[in-house]
């Protein structure tokens, strides 16, 4: 690694938020981001473990002290490849993202833990920041065509792989808008839809076609997927699950998934629903 004693030079350090009374109007995301010089720090944090267990913590297989030694020398597009040569979407991954790479950082048994999510959010944003995350099309097209049935990120991550292959693909949306549980689970504040629509545009450009308000084999016929040569079923996990617990069905109890997906407008329709709770004294299962 570039510094060696980089875990003992510096602290952990986290993202801030803005304050209460800025984001009392709106749900956009309200992290305020580190600078390019704490960024290199945290970078720097990582130990050089002779076993790397954030490699296995992580579902991806990040090559995470790799693109670690890249920020810290402020070589952010090498970070980024580095990134992208695992991880279709940082952009998603780097928010959304439990960290169990960071549970199982060696650091972390006597110091808080490289903040790795947040150093994978920073490559990415970057990379968008700086251009140098463009569409890539395929040079050469094969003569088979892919359908994928649904568009969380399973499905785009199938599609972007397949089409870099050379397929020619075609993504089907039950909803009336692409992403999944991404956009119709996930609340702004955690995960903007500019920040999905920024990468469909570039799904889009890689000559990716996506068809939305077609629900396989209720409007959109089962025989039709007979015309392409294969088929990937990426369905996601729109259903609910309910906990063991005494009341769980009683009168007032709501499901968050249920909640979450029960309108399309992430703004309005979750906050005049929010306060609608609150004043009849009901509590929502999260």
């Amino acid at each position: 690694m570039g510094n060696i004693t980089g875990f003992k030079d510096y602290d952990r350090v986290d993202e801030k938020y803005e304050a209460v009374k800025e984001r009392l109007d709106n749900y956009n995301e309200f992290t305020i981001a580190l600078n390019e010089e704490d960024s290199r720090h945290q970078g720097s944090r990582c130990m050089d473990c002779g076993i790397p267990f954030c490699h296995s913590g992580c579902p991806l297989g990040n090559l995470i002290p790799d693109f670690n030694e890249r920020v810290h020398k402020n070589e952010w597009k090498e970070a980024l490849d580095m990134l992208h040569s695992t991880n279709n979407f940082p952009e998603f991954t780097g928010r959304l993202c439990p960290a169990p790479c960071e549970k199982s950082c060696v650091l972390g048994i006597i110091d808080g833990p490289v903040s790795i999510e947040n150093i994978e959010k920073n490559i990415v944003e970057r990379g968008f920041q700086e251009g140098w995350i463009v569409a890539n099309p395929p040079k050469i097209r094969t003569d088979k065509t892919i359908a994928i049935v649904g568009s969380g990120p399973a499905g785009l991550a199938a599609a972007q792989q397949l089409n870099r292959a050379g397929h020619t693909i075609t993504v089907f949306e039950r909803d009336d808008a692409i992403g999944g549980l991404l956009r119709y689970g996930i609340p702004n504040f955690k995960l903007e839809k500019e920040i999905i629509d920024r990468r469909l545009s570039i799904l889009e450009e890689e000559g990716i076609q996506f068809i939305t308000n077609a629900n396989v084999g209720v409007n959109y016929s089962l025989e039709k997927l007979n015309e392409f040569d294969a088929i990937v079923l990426c369905g996601g996990a729109t259903l609910r699950r309910s906990l063991p617990t005494k009341g769980i069905n009683a009168k007032g109890v709501e499901q968050a998934m249920d909640f979450l997906h029960s309108k399309r407008n992430p703004f309005l329709a979750v906050r005049l629903k929010a306060m609608l709770f609150l004043q009849k004294g009901k509590m929502l299962l999260l």
